[in-house]
């Protein structure tokens, strides 16, 4: 949205929001909203969540004294309203772009992102912790943590509410809840009682009451605990929280200011002797007639025509890796009764909604809740079923303590789709899926493989389905496959068993997952420079075949290793392997290719891997480097 005479333009940082009265920050409202729906249709990114924020937004900034008081919000797809106003509207047309603003909040780009996120139910958590620290240093100001009712579902927000309640920690809970998952109806009476509730007269009556109660004997303090209680209930909901230590208030309309301000003021104002819970209703993509109509409320959308809504597609014939797992489970499952499938609040993003659309009473999305989705899965391995736990990689390091106790040690089989292998793209670090090879190889009794293609991904699903004494797992990267031809029978894999592709006699490049096609570009260049390189598909990161491995080593003067993950997955499998046989003793050169030790930031995952030296490039230059050949300074890969 073009500058120009409007209030938004005012508004360099929350402390122009305070100088405004409530009718100009309605007006605010509107003009950021605005704001928000024409960069995203520029950028991509999260659209409905921060539309269902906008007034809530406003509203915490205008009212609390930020970044003194610390604002924290849960995973952060909403927090673009909030980029906005805090300093970076020159820069949210970069959101998720190379270069650009972060998808979520972050730390070392704001002051007033004071809190990183991008996983959810942290903030309850972390919010607590600066409570503390705020008052063991003595220093007075407010927490306020925002939490979605899909992340509040996650057992780790109980956790910190139950801590806190326990504490009697100064604490703002502000429930953001945009499904009416626990909200009675809202209106007037509700927000007046609330507004009642919080206010100073009343807190100070029930600061009286309590200290004359406590003069009293122990049924009649009980009686006026009741008393209270029951003022409350007859709108609240929140007996939950209260049994929980909280302060319940609400539900208030969220997209209301005549309703929030009085509360959030009176919050504000008061010194609360414990924590407080705020219950807002709102509604996901509110104020953008297409959002509102979109049955995912537009939660991440490509560019998109801000008059119609429609969105911008990238023209594609091959298949995404997503849907070709779900296409080929859902065709096993229809000759096997005893395939279920697992996700942890990811239905469409692991393409399970496709499955359930097949398979409704074996379908089983357990909410936020990773640790509980794989040991759920556990339960049901034990009794011959075969479950599939489809869960992002990011999003399976939060269940590890599960994957390790629950299933490795007792050797099930469960089955771990793991999706979004690899860089990411614009997500950035916190969802990038590095870290599984390595957390997954370390374990006895796991099976790990990294098919390099749709057909292969095909053929991995079909292999594990075979392995039924020991969990085992298939991961794949986020994105359009090759558009490679998908067989109508897969072929079950020989456990272990890698795949030789092309056969040359100096360079040897094991490929793990879907570098393979990088791998054959980098030895068509290598054998035009004299070099004739052999390609072996390696299938698997767990067990390694160390029968081809030996003979590999034994034929050619360098061996590289590629593989889309952190140091101390198939490479140290191998380098193991090597360093034990003697081999690296008779003079090979053995180079391997992973991830750097760094959190790549967010960017192209074109980009990102060639960051990572994990490209055509990169091979070849490894190459090269093993062999002491300088790299030609023409070098092009345009040559293959």
């Amino acid at each position: 949205m073009k500058k120009g005479n409007n209030l938004l333009d005012k508004i360099k940082y929350p402390k122009d929001l305070r100088k405004l009265n409530d009718k100009q920050l309605k007006t605010v409202c509107k003009e950021l909203r605005d704001e928000v729906v024409d960069a995203v249709s520029v950028t991509g990114g999260h659209l409905g969540a921060g539309l269902g924020v906008v007034e809530l937004t406003v509203a915490i900034h205008s009212v609390f004294n930020t970044p003194n008081d610390k604002l924290i919000w849960d995973v952060g797809h909403q927090c673009y309203p909030h980029k906005v106003i805090t300093g970076r509207r020159d820069k949210i047309r970069t959101i998720r772009q190379p270069g650009g603003l972060y998808g979520f909040t972050k730390r070392s780009e704001s002051e007033f992102d004071p809190f990183g996120a991008a996983h959810s139910s942290t903030s309850i958590s972390a919010g607590l912790g600066m409570a503390v620290a705020r008052d063991l240093k003595k220093e007075d100001h407010q927490v306020i943590c925002v939490i979605g009712d899909g992340a509040i579902s996650a057992g780790m927000a109980y956790e910190a509410m139950n801590n806190a309640g326990s504490m009697n920690a100064r604490l703002i809970v502000i429930l953001n809840d945009n499904d009416m998952s626990i909200a009675p109806p809202v209106g007037a009476m509700s927000a007046y009682l609330s507004r009642l509730l919080s206010g100073k007269t009343f807190q100070s009556a029930r600061s009286l009451a309590k200290h004359m109660a406590k003069k009293f004997p122990k049924s009649f303090q009980n009686m006026a605990a009741k008393a209270e209680e029951y003022m409350r209930g007859m709108v609240t909901g929140g007996t939950l929280f209260e049994e929980l230590g909280f302060f319940y208030l609400g539900p208030v309309d969220g997209h209301n200011l005549d309703h929030l301000l009085p509360v959030l003021r009176n919050l504000q104002n008061s010194k609360w002797d414990g924590p407080v819970f705020l219950h807002v209703v709102t509604k996901k993509g509110y104020g953008y007639e297409p959002a509102e109509k979109s049955e995912d409320k537009y939660h991440g959308v490509s560019k998109f025509n801000v008059i119609t809504g429609e969105q911008v597609k990238s023209s594609s014939k091959a298949p995404s890796y997503t849907k070709v797992f779900a296409n080929a489970l859902i065709k096993h499952a229809k000759k096997d009764k005893s395939i279920v499938a697992v996700t942890a609040a990811m239905p469409s993003g692991t393409g399970l909604d496709l499955f359930e659309k097949e398979f409704p009473k074996r379908t089983f999305d357990v909410g936020i809740a990773e640790q509980h989705a794989v040991t759920f899965a556990a339960g049901m391995a034990t009794r011959g079923m075969k479950p599939f736990a489809a869960i992002y990689s990011t999003f399976l390091q939060r269940a590890y303590d599960q994957v390790v106790h629950d299933v490795a040690i007792q050797s099930l089989p469960v089955r771990f789709a793991i999706d979004r292998a690899g860089q990411v793209g614009a997500d950035g670090a916190t969802h990038a899926g590095s870290f599984d090879l390595t957390y997954l190889c370390t374990l006895p009794n796991f099976i790990v493989m990294a098919p390099s293609s749709e057909n292969e991904l095909c053929n991995s699903i079909a292999t594990s389905l075979h392995i039924n004494d020991r969990p085992s797992a298939f991961r794949y990267p986020r994105g359009e496959g090759i558009g490679e031809k998908i067989n109508e029978k897969p072929e079950i894999w020989e456990i272990g068993k890698a795949k030789l592709i092309r056969e040359g006699s100096k360079v040897c490049i094991l490929s793990l997952g879907t570098r393979l096609k990088d791998s054959l570009v980098a030895s068509e260049i290598l054998a035009s420079y004299g070099l004739p390189t052999t390609v072996v598909d390696a299938r698997f990161a767990k067990p390694i075949d160390e029968l081809l491995i030996t003979q590999l080593a034994r034929d050619h003067e360098v061996l590289i290793t590629v593989e889309e993950g952190s140091i101390g997955g198939f490479s140290a499998q191998v380098m193991s392997f090597l360093t034990k046989t003697g081999a690296l003793d008779k003079g090979l050169k053995f180079r391997p290719i992973f991830f750097p030790d760094v959190f790549i930031n967010h960017g192209k995952p074109e980009q990102q891997n060639s960051e990572c030296g994990v490209d055509s490039e990169g091979i070849i230059k490894s190459a090269l480097g093993a062999l002491g050949i300088a790299t030609p300074a023409k070098f092009s890969l345009e040559r293959a």
